[in-house]
């Protein structure tokens, strides 16, 4: 093998397959929708999220009469 088959095996291959990777792992950087960004405007509408649906309305607000240990839920999930 001479030094340009040693060459060719050894660097050029090898670089070529990183530089295959890198620019499919930079693709969707480049191709993606625009980020939010702090300080630029929410051009959304406010949604509530939920892990569960369903309980939505099941927990009890706290007003301001209220002291904290008669608040329902906790630690232990007994809402």
């Amino acid at each position: 093998m001479n030094i340009v088959e040693t060459i060719l095996v050894y660097a050029l291959i090898p670089g070529a397959i990183y530089g295959v990777v890198a620019l499919v792992t930079l693709r969707s950087k480049f191709a993606g929708t625009p980020r939010y960004r702090p300080g630029q405007p929410w051009e959304y509408a406010p949604m509530w999220w939920s892990g569960n649906p369903d309980g939505i309305g099941a927990h009890r607000q706290v007003t301001s009469g209220q002291t904290a240990g008669t608040a329902a839920g906790g630690a232990r999930g007994s809402w």
